[in-house]
């Protein structure tokens, strides 16, 4: 079953790493994955590619080749695993990227992340005292490449002036210190400053209100300044281990040390000095995962974050590992995942963070992830091949 791989990587694709071909009989599991699965997920997202539905997050833009496969995956649905399996490696041509790097070719790196489920109040209390804001009256999103005097180079997000220019968006450091009251509200209340630090990262919250009801949050901005992973800082730093670091770790070892300000765990805190904003998401079931950058529902260990700037939504990846995903020991991790989310902290051809679903188990699951991996894009052959066998 197995079809000849592209010959030539589109140069776009291939600026910033070297693209391998490769046979899906190369792809050790391939044939063991649930191709239904990854399929449903990937009409989901050739229905808005073709519907042009807006993302939530800008990404690279779709070839007409990947739309030609869109809209064949509506047109001709398969029915079954087996002849999922079949649209994927008729449509597809696999490569492994490998990143290029001073010493060669790099390896993939994988995440994992989830959507946290915590306490919290529509009003602030002795309980609950730190809040979610919404996004401010006074950011404005730059288009790419657009640049102002004063703006630091990167900056994707600026405040507007009252004279219509912008200016540079207030840091973690400053937003926390009040420097924009009065432009962004809270729209719920955390017990700590931890969790909405965590929340940010994760960029998905459910808040379960002390009458029991559930309310879901989804990005709807950030501040423009560069995402510092505090993680890496305290590994660096010798104050956690690079083998004990998860999720948990850090949020000890912050509560330990103090949010007040001034205290260690708030000046750490501190340090990364990107800021999220969040909206309010209706209409979403319980069983529905968190809205990615690509506009719709993750879905657990399919969908993944990547580089926005590389990939476009929708594309799908084979990764193959060996992580701690379902216990504390590695095993492998051999599925065939879809790109449907981007974050500040994914950054490179061949990095991923790969949704693990919502609550504590999933948190403790994703927050052990931090692993190499075998990164591998499927293209659509038009846009990878110049022959064909």
């Amino acid at each position: 079953m197995s079809a000849s791989p592209a010959l030539a990587a589109p140069p776009e694709v291939a600026l910033s790493a070297r693209l391998q071909p490769l046979h899906f009989a190369d792809l050790v599991g391939f044939a063991q994955d649930d191709h239904f699965a990854a399929f449903t997920l990937f009409a989901l997202h050739a229905d808005a590619i073709l519907s042009d539905c807006a993302p939530l997050r800008p990404a690279l833009r779709p070839s007409a080749a990947f739309h030609a496969v869109c809209r064949r995956a509506l047109d001709e649905p398969p029915q079954n695993a087996l002849a999922a399996r079949r649209f994927f490696e008729e449509n597809f041509a696999p490569f492994r990227v490998l990143p290029l790097t001073p010493a060669g070719a790099g390896s993939g790196f994988v995440t994992g992340y989830y959507e946290p489920i915590v306490a919290g109040s529509l009003t602030r209390s002795s309980q609950f005292t730190a809040p979610i804001l919404s996004r401010p009256a006074d950011l404005v999103t730059l288009a790419s490449g657009e640049t102002e005097p004063g703006l630091a180079a990167g900056l994707s997000a600026a405040r507007l002036l009252p004279d219509g220019s912008h200016a540079a968006y207030p840091d973690r450091a400053a937003i926390e210190s009040g420097a924009i009251a009065g432009h962004a509200q809270p729209l719920v209340w955390l017990a700590d400053s931890v969790e909405v630090f965590f929340a940010q990262v994760q960029g998905s919250l459910r808040v379960v209100l002390p009458d029991g009801r559930q309310l879901r949050f989804t990005y709807a901005g950030r501040n423009g300044h560069p995402y510092t992973s505090i993680g890496r800082l305290l590994v660096d730093a010798g104050e956690i281990p690079r083998e004990d670091m998860g999720l948990e770790r850090v949020k000890t070892w912050i509560r330990e040390r103090g949010q007040a300000p001034g205290e260690a765990g708030a000046a750490l805190m501190l340090r990364n000095k990107s800021y999220v904003f969040f909206a309010q998401k209706t209409g979403l079931a319980d069983a529905d995962g968190p809205i990615g950058g690509a506009g719709l529902s993750l879905s657990p260990l399919r969908s993944i974050a990547v580089d926005r700037g590389i990939w476009c939504y929708g594309l799908p990846f084979w990764l193959a590992g060996e992580l701690p995903w379902r216990t504390d020991s590695s095993m492998p991790f051999r599925r065939l995942m879809i790109a449907g989310d981007t974050g500040s902290a994914i950054v490179g051809p061949a990095r991923a963070d790969i949704f693990f679903g919502s609550g504590a188990a999933a948190g403790r699951r994703a927050g052990s992830i931090r692993h190499d991996c075998d990164f591998i894009v499927l293209l659509p052959r038009r846009d990878g091949e110049v022959g064909q066998e």
